[in-house]
């Protein structure tokens, strides 16, 4: 029986308990927005249309603005680079006509638009462009993967990365040529990813790492000037791991100030804090780096796939997400590094770019869904849209209780604590969630699954197991060469830490997880003897 129905409004209205059929809805996901002058476009995937993502664009920080479809059936964005893909969507803006080029998952070759900005006056429906050119094939069917670019508009080009046969280049297509070959403009040791062009468009930053390591372990930030004709040259290593004597360090998304200011994330002092050099690459010195801020606190993700973003340039400021303790903040830091925290409703926060004195991200808490979060910087407004809004009673939703226990060889480790939202004061079945990744985080958003499990009376315990992001570098490397160990134990005691606090019942816990998590599901369930049953979904192993 369907416990759901929509209003004239759109909302959809929901009873307890929640059904599987709400929980487990057709609801669209969001990602990768980014601001444009006075536009925001993004990216959203819908279920109902067999999981096809598409790109969207409206006024930024208009809360009644329709939004206008720029990539419009069958049109599919999709990447396939490192399997896990990513940044398939690049725009820019130039002289009132906006550039957009993309990755069709049909045939994963770069295609290209170019749209004109209509004047306000003549907006119907929510149309804000018109095509003013036919869809471009820019590349050829070839065997090859790209992903991760971005529009140089003053050369009117792509640039973005190439994978083939395990090895990365960086390469560039001309907008308005179809059937091109890429032209390479620098081969990469292993991988590289995470482009970003300077203002002034004649540098270029981008991450590089290598075999064994993964980006989040070990990764080098590599820069180099652009000449006339486009190509680079003088190419420097200006921060991360010097793979030379294995000093592992991993550096994340870097991004250029208005003043022409580089800046990076980067775990030397175990947490992902950001940090920043004002650099000229014609000269031959050795380059300084100023620490922005030093805090016990994470500015990074790892990164497993291109278009992940948790700082932007707000003019010669940042625009700072960090997690402390598995809970993001928002942060402005002005040009003497002093940070200023931004008051907003929301601890799960994503995808963040900013424009000048407006920024936008993708964010949610315990009482909402995940939506686009748009600010205004200078009054420090904000306006939030979820993607289907849901009306709960908010005293019948079950909301996170942190719980910090002794994991693997004792050490701190934390979870999230979801209590049965029945109010009812006993020993409850108990749900064990392990996260994937391994690296992710389990994290506060409404989590209508959740909230499934809760309102039927059991209760759901999110552990952050050792391995997990959002903690430091310590603690995300517990689970290196102890995955199967740490995950498990953690797990397992989890559980038996609600079960002593006399808030689960010991012969009534289950767990449950996907991909790294449906191998430590696994691995619970062989190996520890206080699950009764287990889901398991397309786990990591081979039987």
């Amino acid at each position: 029986m369907q416990d759901t129905n929509m209003n004239s409004e759109g909302s959809v209205k929901a009873s307890f308990p929640i059904s599987a059929h709400l929980a487990l809805g057709e609801i669209p996901s969001i990602k990768e927005p980014i601001l444009l002058d006075d536009w925001l476009i993004w990216l959203e995937q819908r279920p109902l249309e067999c999981g096809r993502t598409t790109a969207l664009l409206k006024p930024w920080g208009s809360s009644k603005a329709g939004a206008q479809e720029l990539t419009p059936a069958p049109i599919n964005l999709r990447t396939r680079i490192h399997v896990y893909g990513g940044g398939p969507f690049a725009a820019c803006i130039d002289n009132n006509y906006l550039y957009c080029s993309w990755i069709n998952d049909e045939d994963g070759c770069l295609w290209s638009q170019t749209f004109i900005i209509l004047p306000n006056n003549n907006n119907e429906h929510g149309k804000w462009v018109e095509p003013i050119s036919d869809l471009i094939c820019l590349s050829r069917k070839e065997k090859f993967c790209l992903g991760g670019g971005l529009i140089d508009c003053s050369r009117k080009r792509w640039i973005g990365c190439l994978e083939h046969e395990e090895k990365d280049f960086i390469v560039s297509f001309r907008l308005d040529k179809v059937n091109q070959k890429p032209e390479i403009l620098h081969s990469s040791y292993d991988f590289s990813g995470y482009l970003a062009l300077n203002p002034t468009h004649d540098q270029l930053a981008w991450i590089e790492w290598r075999k064994p390591y993964m980006p989040w372990e070990s990764s080098q930030l590599c820069a180099a000037n652009i000449n006339e004709n486009g190509c680079l040259y003088n190419m420097k290593i200006l921060a991360g791991s010097d793979f030379k004597n294995i000093n592992n360090i991993s550096v994340f998304q870097p991004f250029w100030l208005d003043n022409g200011k580089l800046v990076v994330a980067e775990d030397s002092n175990g947490w992902w804090n950001l940090i920043i050099l004002e650099i000229d690459l014609r000269k031959d010195e050795n380059h300084q780096w100023e620490r922005v801020f030093s805090m016990d606190s994470e500015a990074g993700m790892p990164q497993w796939v291109y278009g992940m973003s948790t700082a932007s340039s707000a003019g010669n400021q940042i625009l700072s997400a960090q997690c402390r303790n598995g809970l993001w903040e928002l942060n402005i830091v002005n040009s003497q590094y002093s940070v200023k925290h931004l008051k907003q409703p929301f601890q799960d926060l994503a995808y963040i770019h900013s424009n000048e004195l407006r920024a936008v991200a993708v964010a949610s808490n315990s009482v909402c869904g995940v939506g686009l979060l748009e600010i205004d910087l200078k009054n420090e407004t904000f306006i939030h849209q979820p993607v289907v809004n849901i009306e709960l009673d908010q005293n019948l939703i079950s909301k996170p209780q942190q719980l910090v226990f002794s994991g693997y060889k004792g050490k701190r480790t934390y979870a999230w604590y979801y209590p049965p939202s029945n109010g009812v004061k006993k020993r409850a079945p108990l749900l064990v969630k392990s996260h994937s990744g391994p690296t992710a985080m389990a994290s506060i958003g409404l989590n209508l699954s959740i909230q499934f499990w809760t309102s039927r009376g059991w209760g759901v315990v999110d552990v952050n197991y050792g391995g997990s992001s959002g903690f430091g570098r310590e603690y995300r490397d517990r689970l290196k060469g102890n995955w199967g160990l740490v995950d498990a134990f953690d797990c397992e005691f989890a559980a038996k830490s609600l079960i002593s606090g006399g808030q689960a019942d010991q012969s009534l816990i289950a767990i449950e997880g996907g991909s790294a998590g449906g191998f430590t599901t696994l691995a619970c369930l062989c190996f520890t003897d206080i699950f009764r049953v287990g889901a398991c979904r397309y786990a990591v192993t081979d039987l």
